[in-house]
Formats: structure tokens, sequence, C-alpha cells
């Protein structure tokens, strides 16, 4: 596929009229909307704004390449936009910003889509290139630049990419969050400059398209030093020994000639792989609460699958088990689905189980999981599933230190043999001896109290928890009051806090839908599109369809959307409605004991929510 296959003339804009970042980036969206290249603009800009913060894609050299992969494209598309004067595009030196390639790649976008997006950021780095596109004057130029600059590009054959003996040799490894455009740019800038320095390299890319040209060990053993510019996680473990340099993506395209020189003189840290960072040192970057935070969220975020599929599941069982009890497709759903031979089974031990690996890597993952299964067998339930998972970790970590010190040639002891061992011995039996024995009381305790509560408490109970779901729409609050409820659901088999999650969870969209509904004069023409959307994600139990709006507006849209996730969250305790599912919104309603009413308080607490937040906004003139 060549480039201009996705470079297309009806969406480039020879002469940007924006003045700032986002309003550049909001020009090029509108142009990718108006040409149906985008089926929600809304998430595309959320996407293209999550890349940004990651790190500016303002490479440098007057150009900037915001880009998303993501479902809410139609059809994998590059937006060409000019500016002539120039704007502020916080690129990485400082300079102003006069190209823009805008990529909109599918989610589910194929390897020849990846390859020539790839191909297009590799032509970025040569500058004869970028300066003819810059004087390029209108769309039928930029396609024949494109067309005569990749038909001159020579394909590097085997050979070259054979590393060769040289005694100037390093390897290196790029990659970015997206995977589109900076892994390759990177890859290009440290292979010219180091043809320009008489230097052998050989760069791995770990892009959209997969591991490409991976690293030989032989290739990494001669290798004077290794570079990685990347901005996210890559295999590690590999380059034990060596002279690791860690840089961002962006120095990789900016300063490949420094880089590669640091790598031949060794001008690195040895990198070891069982090497593991004092507290003062990781504080620096990190604080406690965000390090804790990410651990649990990493566990969450794997145990939420095995909840949202089991859940549903169970909660069709139920269905089907008033009114065919001995059904084989009810023993079917409850096999797959239960607590004793099906998928929640697995959720204390699989939250346990990778709350230890993102501590501890991967050595943490058995230990923790089985922690997990032992707070879940002997009902320590969800909190000792919580420190069974931190403790497993944190013991890993531990060993890690203690065997640190062990001579090298004993090293492939450590994952196979010593860390399991001890490990487990380690965590289980300190769950078996303290650990359970404390958790289990409290559990119990906290079963009763909530098993005896009124329906005052459970009202305010209820108010608090459909509250937290909107505070922050899918940050700590949000899913501490989702996970509290997990806890019981999965603890007790009660759904009435799942009904108050889920309810609070589901009002802000639709709030924001009804909003730019009744008071349309009041939103933009892209704001009301977006309320469309915000009616489906509401309805869906997505409650992050709400967040633009809450970025832009945040005290108005956070207040009154607070106040009627509240209330429809006291509601369902009110009136003892039981959703018995994790996930699903309207579409698992039917499975509740009192759907009509779950579906009232939802409508009474948008409604509010809704009307609070039309009549509070300002008319988009002011």
């Amino acid at each position: 596929m060549k480039i201009t296959d996705l470079l297309s003339k009806d969406v480039m804009i020879m002469s940007l009229k924006a003045r700032t970042k986002e309003a550049a980036i909001d020009e090029m969206i509108d142009s990718l909307n108006k040409n149906g290249k985008l089926n929600d603009p809304v998430l595309f800009k959320e996407e293209i704004m999550k890349r940004e913060s990651e790190s500016s894609t303002g490479i440098g050299e007057g150009i900037a390449m915001p880009h998303a992969k993501t479902k809410a494209v139609n059809t994998p598309t590059v937006v060409f936009a000019k500016s002539e004067a120039g704007l502020d595009y916080e690129s990485l030196d400082g300079a102003d910003a006069h190209l823009f390639f805008m990529i909109a790649a599918t989610d589910g976008a194929n390897e020849t889509h990846l390859e020539t997006l790839a191909a297009l950021s590799r032509l970025l780095v040569h500058p004869d290139f970028v300066k003819s596109l810059k004087e390029a004057k209108t769309p039928d130029e930029v396609i024949a630049l494109f067309d005569a600059e990749q038909g001159e590009s020579e394909e590097v054959s085997a050979e070259e990419e054979k590393a060769t003996d040289s005694d100037q040799f390093v390897v290196a490894v790029t990659a970015c969050p997206t995977g589109i455009a900076h892994t390759y740019m990177a890859e290009d800038a440290l292979k010219n400059k180091a043809k320009e320095m008489g230097v052998s390299i050989r760069v791995e890319t770990n892009g959209s398209e997969g591991v490409k040209h991976r690293l030989t060990a032989d290739e990494i053993e001669r290798a004077s030093g290794v570079i990685v510019a990347a901005d996210k996680n890559v295999e590690m473990a590999r380059f034990d020994g060596k002279h690791v340099l860690e840089t961002p993506v962006s120095d990789g395209i900016r300063k490949p000639e420094e880089l590669i020189q640091r790598a031949l003189k060794q001008d690195a840290p040895v990198f070891h792989a069982d090497h593991v960072k004092s507290e003062e040192a990781s504080s620096e970057k990190v604080s406690v609460g965000s390090k804790i935070y990410k651990d649990l969220m990493n566990g969450i975020s794997h145990m939420l699958p095995f909840v949202v599929g089991g859940g549903i599941l169970m909660a069709i069982s139920f269905l089907i088990e008033q009114f065919y009890p001995d059904s084989a497709v009810y023993q079917m759903l409850s096999a797959i689905s239960g607590d004793k031979t099906g998928a929640f089974l697995f959720l204390i031990p699989i939250l346990a189980g990778f709350i230890a690996s993102s501590i501890a890597d991967r050595p943490g993952l058995m230990p923790g999981m089985v922690g997990g299964l032992m707070a879940y067998t002997t009902g320590a339930g969800f909190l000792g599933g919580l420190a069974a998972g931190f403790l497993a970790g944190y013991i890993v970590l531990g060993l890690k230190k203690v065997f640190a010190g062990m001579p090298r040639s004993l090293d492939g002891l450590k994952p196979i043999l010593l860390y399991p061992v001890f490990g487990l011995l380690i965590t289980g039996g300190l769950m078996y001896f303290i650990v359970n024995p404390i958790f289990k009381v409290i559990n119990d305790f906290l079963t009763t109290q909530l098993e005896g509560l009124g329906t005052a408490n459970a009202a305010i109970l209820g108010l608090v928890l459909g509250g937290m779901m909107a505070i922050d729409m899918g940050g700590p609050f949000n899913k501490a009051a989702y996970t509290f409820a997990i806890g019981v659901f999965t603890s007790t088999g009660d759904g009435a806090f799942m009904a108050a999650v889920m309810a609070g969870g589901m009002v802000p969209p639709l709030a924001i839908a009804l909003a730019t509904t009744l008071f349309r004069s009041k939103f933009t023409e892209q704001e009301k599109q977006a309320g469309i959307t915000n009616y489906i994600l509401g309805l869906s139990f997505i409650t992050e369809g709400a967040i633009p709006f809450a970025a832009a507006d945040p005290l108005r849209v956070i207040t009154s959307s607070v106040i009627g996730s509240a209330i429809a969250g006291a509601l369902t305790q009110i009136w003892t409605i039981n959703v018995p599912a994790p996930h699903g919104g309207i579409f698992v309603a039917p499975l509740a004991n009192k759907p009509i009413l779950f579906i009232v308080a939802i409508l009474i607490g948008m409604v509010i929510a809704g009307l609070i937040y039309g009549f509070w906004k300002k008319p988009k003139e002011a």
C-alpha cells in the first residue's frame, strides 16, 4: 500500500486557521469528521489528548504528529495540515510547528496499514523532503512529493539488516505508547546517523505491528552498549550485564548522535535484571499512593473480565432458575459462572496474582494467586485477597534483594526455583497463620453489619457510593466504590450495592446527553453530537463518556453529576433493589429483582443532574 492511499486530499488543510495546539487538533478532527472518517469525534479527541499527555507529539523541526488508534475511526486516514505562520505545539525542541500529520488508525488496523504509517514516519526524518512539503501549495503537490519520495526510498536488504563484525557496534530498541509514529521515526533517525558515523547498528521496533527486527542474543552480547529509546515497557531481562542507556523515544529522534556516542563509550549504568531500586529512588518518580493505586488497578483490570463475563452469565442463570430450576441450561451456566467451578472461583486469585505481578513482575504472580485462593477458600474474602496480593509482591521483592549477591552462574535458578519455592512458602505460611484468620474475622464482621443495615443507613451508603461513581468518572473514587460493591457481591452474593454503583455510574453521561438535548442553544455542534453518543455510553454503564465535558467545565458537570448519581444510588437502597450482575447497565436491568424501579432510579438521577447542568451552563457565546 502506498502512503498516499491513506493521505487523502479531501481531508488536507493547506492553511490552518488555528493559533493554538488544541485548536489545531480540533480543526484536523473536524476535517476527519466532515469527511466521514470518524464515528465518534469526542472519543477520538480524548484518545489524541491522552497521547499528548504522555509526551508531546510535536517532534521538533517544525513537525507534529498527533495520533491515536481507536474504535472511533471508520477508515485509516492521515490528515496533512500546514500552518504558514506556525504555532506553539509544545514541541520537544521548543520551536513552532508548521507541518501536521494527524494519524487516525482503526482499532483493528491491519498490518498493511500499520506498515504504511511506519513508512510515513520514516520519511519525515529526511530534511530535504520536509522542506519540500513546507513549500507545497496544493494537495496535488503533496501527493506527488510523497509518491516520488516513497518511490526513491530503498528497502533495507536482508544483508544490511544483519549485524556486521565491526567493533563500532550498538543495538537499540525503540517504542512509543501508540506504536505508530515515534517508534519508526526514532528507528530511522538512529540508523541514518549511525551510517553517517560509520557505526554498525541494529534497531528493534516495538510498534503496533508487534516486535520487528528482534535483537538476537549474539547481537546483544557483541554490542558495546544498548540504547532503549522507549516510552513504554519493553523486554529488559535480556540486557542483563550490558550498559543500557534508557531514554524517551523522542531523544531517539532528536539526539541520535549523542545516544550512539554514549552507547559506544559505555556511558550508561550496567543493567541488572534482578536489581531493585531503593524506595528513595522510586519516590522521586512516583508517590507511594500512586504506586499502590497502580498495583491495585493492575489486579482489578485483570479481574474485571471474570467479573463481567461470569457475573452476567450468573445473573442469567438466576433468571432461568426461577422458571426451569432443573434444566441443563441452568446447570451449565451455573457451572461456567459459579464460585465453585467457574469464573467466580478465579476473582480473588486473579486480583491477588496481578497485584503481586505489578509489584514484583512475573515471579510475584504464582504466590499472589495461591495467596488469593487461600483467602477465598478460608473465608478471608476480598479483603484477604487484597492483602495476599500486596504481601506476595513485596515478599518476592525482598527475595530479589536477598538473592542479589549470589554468583551470576546461579542466576538461572532464581526464577525457576528460588522465587517460586520461597515466595510460595513465605506467602502461604503468613496467609495460613496470620492473614487469613485476621481477615476472616473482619470479613465476617463487615458481612454481619451490612446484612443488618436499616433502610436509612443503607440509603446513606447508597448515596455515598453513587456519588463516588461521579466524582472522577473512572478515577480512584469511582474505582474504590466499584471495588467495594464487587467485594460485597463476591462475599455475600448480594447485589444491592451493585445496583447503587451501577445507577450512579450511568447517571453522568445520561445527564449530559439530556442536557445537550434540552438546552441545545448552549452547546456546540460537536458537543451535541457527543451528547447523542453519551446516551449509548450511559445506558451501557460507561461513565467515562462524561469525561470530555467534565474536563471542559469541571465545576458544573461534576457537581451536577454527583448530585444526580448520589440520589440514584440512595433510591436503589430505599427501594431495596438488587442487581445480580456486576456490569451491563440497562442490558442487565431485567435481571434485577425490581427492574422498573431500577430504571426509575436512574431516570430520576439523570433528570435532576441534567437539569442542574443545563440551567447552570452558560450560553456558548459566553
